[in-house]
């Protein structure tokens, strides 16, 4: 089968002739990684790099006449609030393409957005404002500190750490005025969950298959710190190691509690509209009280990562996951 694997790169000048040399030198990016694992399924693999023009995308689509892509896109540009863009050129131009619909993937890019319709669902959020840009924070009485600040529409944990974590008004103000200047949007005001950090994958469409439960794991934290997702504790793997900090299978959750967790995560899946694959991130209390902290239709699938670690603990190698994405694809239909 002719599969056409698409990411965003910032480099203009990028040719397809480059990637079969790394795919060749085992290159550690998620789209290599996903083009190995359809090379070694015996698929035609096609890999085209989104840069400052869709033209030469648009012309290397045609001429390979793909009979899905394999859309992992993230950003167009260099921005992340772009990502929908690429799922809607794909769909104007009749191509089948893995993941979330440009609906889905505009929603879940909006924090605020993406609460306020997991709450209609009876779905438990943390209590959240939004403020705009030029405008100062008023907080409104039911948002108790502490409170954290995100920017709107950045995912990957992208303008979060230990400082976005405030305790009392003139911190929530200054660190909304720094996401306005550093970030340019909006800025989300949330209630701080303390409790367990929880990572849930799912694969699927009308009927979802949940994956195992991941748990970031946090070290001793010094006086002051948080026990949050930064973006640091996410990415940063010095700073992981010195602060000890680990994802793991989660442990000690009853099968009460992990149907209870599978059920709010499955209802979130089709609240926000996902396809094929997605991640629901959430808070577990002490008392067991389980908060959706964020939807991601478009999560990170490179090899040995959460999401490929989840599958493979559910019994699917890393090539089987992927090509499980792309026959849930090919099963359903863009709408």
């Amino acid at each position: 089968m002719k599969i056409a694997v698409l990411f965003d790169t910032l480099h203009p000048d990028w040719e397809d002739a480059d990637y079969k040399q790394a795919v060749e030198a085992k290159v550690e990016e998620a789209e290599y990684d996903v083009a190995r694992a359809l090379m070694a399924k015996g698929h035609d693999v096609l890999m085209v790099g989104v840069a400052e023009t869709l033209e030469p995308v648009l012309e290397r689509l045609a001429k390979f006449q793909p009979k899905v892509v394999f859309n992992g896109c993230e950003a167009f540009r260099g921005h992340a609030r772009h990502e929908y863009g690429l799922a809607a050129v794909l769909e104007m131009h009749g191509y089948r393409y893995t993941g979330s619909s440009p609906t889905a993937l505009l929603v879940a890019r909006n924090k605020s957005l993406t609460k306020k319709i997991l709450a209609y669902h009876g779905i438990r959020v943390p209590t959240f404002a939004e403020c705009h840009q030029g405008e100062k924070p008023i907080r409104p009485s039911e948002l108790r500190f502490p409170l954290i600040v995100k920017p709107l529409l950045e995912d990957a944990s992208v303008g979060i750490a230990q400082a976005s974590v405030v305790e009392n008004d003139e911190d929530l103000a200054e660190r909304v005025k720094f996401v306005h200047e550093k970030f340019r949007q909006a800025a989300i005001v949330e209630e701080l969950i303390e409790g367990r950090e929880l990572y849930v994958g799912l694969v699927g469409n009308e009927k979802v298959q949940l994956l195992p439960i991941i748990e970031m794991t946090f070290g001793e934290a010094e006086d002051g710190e948080h026990r949050i997702a930064t973006y640091k504790a996410k990415w940063d793997e010095e700073y992981r190691k010195r602060k000890k900090i680990k994802n793991v299978f989660a442990k000690g959750l009853s099968d009460e509690l992990t149907a209870k967790i599978g059920d709010i995560c499955t209802s979130a899946f089709h609240a926000l509209w996902l396809q094929d694959y997605g991640r629901v991130d959430l808070r577990l209390t002490h008392d067991d009280e389980v908060y959706v902290l964020e939807v991601n239709p478009n999560p990170f699938v490179a090899f040995e990562h959460e999401m490929a670690n989840a599958a493979e603990k559910a019994g699917m190698g890393y090539d089987d996951f992927i090509q499980r994405i792309v026959v849930e694809a090919l099963e359903r239909d863009h709408g």
